[in-house]
């Protein structure tokens, strides 16, 4: 996936090569070197040894391993001013310290529930006048909140959980964090360290638990390593393809007393030389020459594109290319635009799957080749040459062989391209025949649902909701129907509005990710779409929602139902109900449970909402309220997700008529 990045220098133009004869295994790995998130007043240089262990003894004074440290790094720059709460030489707890490391990164706000474990750093973060501590009230919530901070701001979000059960209620958040790339850095409590291995209270091995869903991550063993530690889980979140990264620390070193050491190089010299260089010259040529080559381009953009939004847009104005979005990439390029394909894959739009079945250049950047954006992936894009641009390499060719490849930034791919189109003025696409081609299908076969007397169609309070917030709010939802009704009717015009978990497919996700997104974006107007069966996985996160007075808004569409797993039932399992209704059998004519309760509990403001012409006015109300609100609108359970393609299938199984009301 893309991240922010340094400014594009290229190597000396080679003569375009000719691609008639092109096969799909010529790979180009091009790396790109990445620039993690920029920073602040307070951070201090970063510094890179050479080596990836040192075997000298430590230093006896903190003035005689500064000197060591600065003459192993490979770059030194002017340390800049950090205002500390302590002077230079003063003992202080690993606690502080590690609270500390989190300023100078300029963290501002975490998402900690304490613990026996972790304590002392809850004590220190009582003792920060900058960071602010948003207390989730189940750990799970807690990592999701962090998950929507980062993806809201696109910088790290930080969150701090106990040993034991807290540590492991991280577990789907780190997992979520890694297959969305998202920039975590969580911190856990871990028992002493002459208790490690012992089965003690509270004790699980969580850096075991956590190795194969983190980017990386560290048991810490020395207090003096904090700051490097601390440092080094920054960059690597960060940089490269973003992820999660967990740091264990045992109370024995939390309560430490030691004198810390700033300035210590970091230890990735490994992982740095292996980061992404800048792509040249010649092989964005290449690029270039197979569109200028093509009739039917089509650009399929991905997570890895959010941060390259103007670049995708000045790419798509020079070239007239039509732009399809996997669920990740919403938002990268404006849902509004007439260029825009929307979302692609098994719930993606019928022109956008047919644009890609029916190109002959699939531009996928920034993306996976995910199952289900590919369905059967001999049949994906399969009369198209392929460019895979994106900054993983292990991601290049794995699920589908591209014809070209490079290992880059799509940032800088852009940057590159753009302005050799910029550059080569008499360069003229003309793809209006496939252009045309395309808006007829979308006459054809537009998104649409039906309406059944006063019932709401779930799709409608999207719409309605799209246009009283001028597709400006940021939305985060749940996983199940509610989430891919929120992708395909709301339209998002700018990155960073749309926060879903999309690789993990994790349900209770929309209402903690909604409390991130709230802190990191205090002036946004905050959705949480969701669905009953997801709300309730986290409804605990409405009492932090009222603590801390943020004004997410929050609309549930209630079938009373798993829907998603419903509609499987209807469509391939003759309509068998097994465990899917959410409601109390014995009263199925009442909405249970009650979430307006659930809101009354947390002294939030709620309405429930039943028939198709009271919408409008019920949302209105929702949105003009201040502070947080929760709005029930019941919707019926037999409404289908459409158009749909069946898991494995191909374009030509899509399915685009028929809900629950209808037998198959």
């Amino acid at each position: 996936m893309a991240s922010t990045a340094l400014n594009p220098s290229f190597s000396k133009p080679s003569p375009f090569p000719s691609f008639n004869s092109l096969k799909p295994h010529c790979r180009i790995t091009l790396p790109v070197l990445t620039n993690y998130r920029k920073p602040t007043p307070h951070r201090p240089p970063l510094h890179i040894t050479n080596s990836l262990s040192d075997p000298k003894p430590k230093p006896a004074t903190a003035a005689a391993a500064t000197k060591t440290a600065t003459a192993s790094t490979t770059t030194t720059t002017t340390p800049e001013t950090f205002l500390s709460r302590f002077t230079p030489d003063e003992p202080r707890k690993g606690a502080d310290i590690l609270v500390e490391a989190l300023e100078r990164e300029g963290v501002t706000n975490v998402f900690a529930y304490p613990g026996g474990a972790s304590m002392e750093i809850h004590q220190a973060l009582t003792r920060s006048s900058t960071i602010r501590n948003v207390l989730p009230r189940h750990e799970q919530g807690g990592i999701f909140a962090a998950e929507g901070y980062a993806r809201a701001s696109g910088l790290p979000g930080v969150c701090i959980a106990t040993s034991g059960p807290g540590a492991t209620n991280l577990v789907s958040g780190l997992a979520d964090a890694l297959l969305d790339s998202v920039p975590i850095v969580a911190i856990t409590g871990q028992v002493p360290r002459r208790m490690i291995g012992t089965d003690a209270f509270q004790e699980t091995p969580i850096v075991e638990v956590t190795r194969s869903i983190t980017k990386h991550n560290y048991l810490v063993l020395d207090v003096e390593d904090i700051p490097r530690v601390v440092r080094e889980a920054f960059f690597l979140a960060s940089s490269g393809r973003p992820g999660p990264v967990l740091i264990d620390v045992p109370k024995d070193i939390q309560q430490q007393l030691a004198v810390p050491i700033w300035n210590q190089p970091i230890r990735l010299s490994g992982y740095v030389s292996r980061l992404p260089k800048p792509p040249l010259e010649n092989h964005l040529e290449q690029i270039v020459r197979l569109i200028s080559e093509s009739k039917k381009p089509v650009l399929y953009v991905g997570g890895g594109c959010l941060n390259s939004s103007e670049e995708l847009r000045r790419f798509v104005e020079l070239t007239g290319i039509p732009v399809a979005s996997t669920l990740m990439g919403l938002g990268a390029f404006p849902s509004s635009d007439e260029l825009s394909l929307q979302m692609l894959g098994m719930h993606g739009t019928v022109y956008a799957n047919y644009a890609v079945d029916k190109a002959d250049l699939l531009l996928a950047f920034g993306v996976r080749f995910d199952d289900r954006v590919t369905g059967k992936i001999e049949a994906f894009a399969s009369r198209a040459k392929i460019v895979h641009i994106d900054i993983d390499a292990a991601e290049i060719g794995k699920n589908k062989q591209p014809h070209v490849s490079v290992c880059a930034d799509v940032k800088d791919a852009w940057k590159g391209m753009n302005s050799l189109l910029e550059k080569e003025g008499k360069l003229k696409f003309d793809f209006s025949d496939w252009r045309e081609e395309l808006k007829e299908q979308k006459m054809k076969y537009p998104l649409s649902f039906k309406t059944f007397g006063e019932a709401i169609p779930p799709q409608y309070a999207i719409q309605v909701l799209d246009e009283l917030t001028n597709g400006s709010a940021v939305i985060s939802t749940g996983v199940g129907q509610h989430q891919m009704w929120a992708a395909q009717w709301y339209k998002y015009n700018g990155p960073r509005q749309w926060l879903t978990s999309g690789g993990l497919g994790a349900m209770g996700f929309g209402l903690p990710a909604a409390i991130g997104a709230a802190v990191a974006r205090p002036d946004a107007i905050v959705v949480d779409i969701d669905g009953d069966g997801s709300f309730i996985m986290n409804v605990q996160e409405l009492a932090t929602i009222r603590v801390e007075n943020l004004p997410i808004k929050i609309m549930l569409l209630n079938n009373q139902h798993l829907g998603m797993v419903v509609q499987w039932e209807d469509r391939f399992y003759k309509a068998n109900r097994a465990h899917t209704y959410l409601g109390n059998p014995s009263k199925e004519s009442e909405i249970f449970p009650d979430m307006l309760k659930f809101a009354e509990a947390c002294d939030i403001p709620a309405a429930r909402v039943t028939k198709r012409g009271e919408l409008r006015k019920a949302i209105k109300k929702m949105l003009e309220t201040p502070g947080p609100y929760l709005l029930d609108v019941i919707v019926p359970h037999q409404e289908h997700v459409l158009p749909m393609i069946p898991s494995g299938g191909a374009f030509k199984d899509v399915i685009t008529e028929g809900d629950g009301r209808s037998m198959y």
